[in-house]
């Protein structure tokens, strides 16, 4: 048998460099770049391996031989969020590998890897480890686990990871690496994954087989569905008088749009859309009636409390989908879940259709088409009128009449609704831009509206916007960030600068946490600790706003900044930012004297418990509120 001498660490980057993924006849690098931040725990092993083997190349080059292109982070976390980015806007068919050393750069990956596994996005993460052999314990950066003396931090990624291994001999690299590439490419299965390799096998060499080394292509299979689940299934439609579709993630991660539109367009059933789902359709196709939910359009929700089927595609309900279980109110609903995974197909006491969501669309359409489904005529003007009624609402919201005055968040919105076209795309996680976004934008492309909403982390739109230009370079990527998230995490703006990514970063400026001030104030917090502000002399939080200047701060990390003070101003911005080829930053104070926002009150309920016993009114009051909404809720069993 033939064999390479190679390092642990040099084996695993030249195995990585030659793993594909293949659907649909395309094919594709498993693991197109590795990110990688060097500490004693991987910078003589996976670090040396990189330089070895042609990280010098710039992701996206060709070379003669398989390589693996090096990016350099400045944060663990973020690094993971850049690389999650990347996934997604590659429809889960190409991924990024992270690096790490020990302690708290592994550390550092945990919440990067529960939003990738939350959301079922592929990124490899590959932290050092303490020695395998213990010739020194502790070594630098080891927690010691008196009852244990197999774990370290490490095992902190086993539960956010999909799959998790301990490399502690070079010949066990073999089998990880094999079952790491099969969960990263399996469509139900995939998310963070997770190979701790100690320091010192990272570093020893081997006598490794050749086959090892050779082509894989990973096969992304589009499972059909079950003949007999199908049958159900078109039995189910046929006899709903009121059905709604609930579009999810799993619309886009089986790139099912078109199919989703013809099915809309044969049968004319409504479509909702999750955070994850939306741009399922497009803004203006007839049967798109907006976001569902706690953050969701009135048209949708509305539906979705009448409807007599609720037909999930690629969703697992969150509770801001159900509005925490009180949204699908109808006594007769039913539930019909078309999802890859078993687990979620079922919930709800659904029928469920286990399947690829592509290929059981398919065969959905062609089977009701046989059969001449159609929703009555009469539901169809129903909810046209009504989503007609909703863009009145949105336009109302968008208006910036004063070119002079400060610009609310949705004006901002506006003005990006006005300027944008299909290439552009919008990068969000958390705070009050979710909202105004689910119900306000007007989706024109699959890929454009790319709000994490699974673990809405804050500090994921800057490091994801890196991720997704070096997926779709040429097209326009906004990253849009509250003053809040901002400050959360800011430093890979200057990666951004480094490999001359022309980001769009907009900070919106409204002092302080403007999601959770409003929501402090529904439960009876008062806004307590949600305002950046100076401390007044009842030891308060409500003095000035504090002299802090996020757009001096970009402009010190590299990036063209843009300030704007009025509608004017951030008009004239935001076409520069647009047209910008190099990371620009725009930075604006928008008006919060009145609302948050602007948008819509929300058209439907989130739970969030408040205080059962409490003596400040405010508190009181929001429990007797609490206390109607939750009567409301209900199992569906």
């Amino acid at each position: 048998m033939s064999t390479r001498r190679l390092t642990t660490a040099q084996a695993l980057v030249s195995f990585l460099a030659r793993q594909y993924t293949e659907r649909d006849g395309r094919r594709q690098r498993l693991i197109s770049a590795t990110w990688g931040i060097f500490g004693h725990g991987n910078v003589a092993g996976i670090g040396q391996a990189l330089l070895e083997t042609g990280a010098a190349a710039a992701p996206g080059s060709v070379s003669a031989r398989p390589a693996m292109p090096y990016l350099q982070g400045r944060n663990e976390q973020s690094m993971v969020h850049a690389a999650v980015g990347y996934a997604r806007q590659s429809g889960r068919l190409s991924a990024h590998a992270v690096t790490t050393s020990i302690g708290p750069g592994a550390t550092n990956l945990v919440t990067g890897a529960a939003l990738a596994t939350i959301n079922h996005l592929p990124v490899l993460l590959l932290p050092g480890d303490i020695f395998a052999t213990r010739p020194a314990d502790p070594v630098l950066q080891q927690l010691e686990v008196p009852s244990a003396g197999d774990l370290s931090v490490n095992d902190c990624l086993r539960p956010v990871s999909r799959y998790f291994d301990r490399v502690t001999r070079p010949e066990a690299l073999v089998p990880a690496a094999l079952q790491a590439m099969r969960t990263l490419a399996d469509p139900a299965e995939t998310g963070a994954v997770t190979l701790a390799l100690p320091q010192d096998v990272q570093a020893e060499a081997y006598d490794w087989p050749e086959e090892f080394f050779a082509e894989r292509v990973w096969h992304v299979r589009r499972p059909a569905p079950d003949a007999q689940e199908l049958e159900r299934a078109v039995r189910t439609v046929r006899t709903a008088r009121r059905p709604l579709i609930v579009a999810g993630g799993g619309v886009h991660h089986s790139a099912a749009e078109e199919t989703l539109a013809a099915l809309a367009a044969a049968t004319r059933i409504p479509v909702a859309s999750t955070q994850s789902g939306k741009g399922s359709l497009r803004h203006d196709h007839p049967a798109d009636v907006g976001g569902i939910g706690h953050t969701g359009t009135g048209t949708a929700d509305e539906l979705a409390r009448t409807a007599d089927l609720i037909i999930g595609i690629g969703t697992r309900y969150s509770d801001f989908t159900t509005a925490s279980a009180t949204l699908f109110s109808n006594p007769a609903v039913r539930f019909l879940n078309l999802n890859i995974t078993g687990f979620d197909a079922h919930k709800l006491a659904a029928l469920p259709l286990v399947a690829d969501a592509r290929t059981a669309l398919e065969a959905l359409t062609e089977a009701l088409n046989e059969r001449n489904y159609r929703v009555d005529p009469a539901y169809e003007t129903e909810y046209t009128d009504a989503k007609e009624r909703w863009e009145q609402r949105v336009d109302t919201a968008f208006a910036a009449d004063d070119p002079a005055a400060r610009p609310t968040q949705a004006q901002v919105l506006g003005l990006l609704d006005a300027l944008v076209d299909d290439d552009d795309i919008l990068i969000n996680a958390a705070g009050s831009l979710p909202g105004d976004l689910h119900q306000l934008w007007r989706t024109r492309s699959r890929s454009q509206y790319h709000v994490e909403y699974g673990y809405s982390c804050m500090g994921y739109e800057i490091p994801a916007a890196i991720g997704v230009q070096l997926a779709a370079p040429g097209r326009p990527v906004w990253a849009l960030v509250g003053d809040g998230t901002y400050l959360m995490n800011p430093t890979e703006i200057v990666t951004a600068v480094q490999e001359n990514l022309p980001v769009k970063v907009v900070v919106l400026q409204n002092h302080g946490y403007a999601s959770i001030g409003g929501l402090s104030e529904s439960v009876g917090a008062e806004r307590f600790g949600t305002a950046y502000r100076q401390r007044a002399a009842d030891g308060s939080f409500t003095g000035p706003p504090l002299p802090v200047d996020l757009a001096a701060n970009a402009g010190s990390l590299g990036m063209r900044v843009l300030r704007a003070k009025t509608v004017r101003e951030l008009r004239e911005a935001l076409a520069v930012a647009r047209a910008s080829e190099r990371p620009t930053c725009v930075y604006v104070e928008t008006e919060t004297a009145d609302t948050v926002s602007g948008p819509p009150p929300a058209q439907a309920w989130w739970d969030v418990p408040v205080a059962e016993t409490a003596t400040r009114p405010s508190a009181v009051k929001a429990r007797e509120d609490y206390d109607r909404q939750v009567a409301a809720r209900r199992r569906h069993l």
